[in-house]
């Protein structure tokens, strides 16, 4: 599966990898907030000392930016794509030909994981399809 960048991500994303040397995946812009995925094990590079690195994207694009580490586990991917949301587990099933995710999240981050107005999920949801071909993720 191949993945479609704008013109503008594809911009957001050679910014980004200048101003952290972490090696950026993906990017996905919605509203006002810009999400990159980085390579595993490059957040403390995206972030930076104090999230000094972060910060300064964050100027540059004046748009919010959040950072997603990838994992080669979609399981696991799926997990991060939660963060800072605390998950206690992901399974992932195959369902009439498609394959959802099901995410235990603890009680408390319920709504930190849905986001407002759904947000959240959806970022989880989009990156899950783009990367693993996930039709849906269900939040227990």
């Amino acid at each position: 599966m191949s993945i479609r960048l704008t013109e503008e991500e594809m911009r957001y994303m050679s910014l980004f990898e200048r101003m952290t040397d972490a090696v950026v995946r993906d990017c996905v812009e919605r509203d006002d907030t810009v999400v990159f995925v980085v390579d595993a094990g490059e957040m403390g590079k995206a972030i930076g000392k104090g999230g000094a690195n972060i910060d300064r994207v964050r100027r540059s694009l004046d748009k919010e930016v959040e950072v997603v580490e990838f994992s080669e586990n979609e399981a696991d991917f799926v997990a991060n794509a939660f963060q800072p949301a605390a998950i206690d587990g992901v399974e992932v099933v195959e369902e009439d030909g498609g394959k959802v995710a099901y995410v235990d999240v603890d009680d408390s981050d319920k709504g930190l994981a849905i986001g407002k107005d759904g947000e959240n999920i959806a970022k989880a949801k989009k990156l899950a399809r783009r990367h693993y071909e996930f039709d849906d993720i269900v939040l227990n």
